[in-house]
């Protein structure tokens, strides 16, 4: 589950940055001054709303969680990977147009938002790993009830459990160190 949090951190934060990093460019209409603070701002703002927002739900169903049967089929973390960025690529290349489009406006204060969103992804997928590793567990969510949605939306009925061994993602989302 930590990993369907964590996919959209990576292109969030790069093409917010590359977004920023243009807009810094641009004298825009308010100034770089002035539009880096107010993108340093929003990078905040946006990063604790991110991290915070649904955590009740992801609690709840962590709390529920069943331990995986025969019959479930998950995931491996390349394959959530993949499909969730390529469900969302269109929304992510928009994202990014429109990041920098603002720059005229606030320079860089578009990057730095689209960034902050991509930290505070990062944040709940560790406070998710965390978790796991205080329980010792893997958290699932089911393929076919999740699709491309989110891992704590309406048809995702509960989460399932693993060894902290099973799949190729450590707890929290990572990739899983060979030895």
């Amino acid at each position: 589950m930590a990993v369907a949090v964590r996919a959209g951190a990576a292109p969030l934060w790069w093409s917010g940055l590359v977004a920023a990093a243009a807009g810094a460019f641009v004298p825009g209409l308010s100034g770089r001054r002035v539009g880096l603070l107010a993108g340093a701002a929003l990078f905040l703002i946006t990063a604790a709303v991110v991290a915070s927002a649904r955590s009740g739900r992801y609690t709840e169903l962590a709390r529920g969680a069943d331990r995986a049967g025969r019959g479930d089929f998950l995931q491996d973390r390349a394959v959530t990977l993949r499909a969730w960025r390529r469900g969302r690529r269109w929304w992510l290349l928009t994202a990014f147009v429109a990041a920098v489009a603002s720059s005229f406006l606030l320079p860089g204060a578009g990057g730095l938002l689209l960034a902050g969103a991509g930290v505070g992804l990062w944040l709940k997928a560790v406070r998710i790993g965390q978790r796991e590793g205080r329980e010792d567990v893997l958290y699932w969510v089911r393929t076919d009830w999740a699709g491309h949605g989110s891992p704590v939306g309406k048809r995702v009925r509960g989460h399932r459990t693993t060894g902290p061994a099973a799949g190729d993602a450590a707890p929290g989302g990572a990739r899983r160190r060979r030895r």
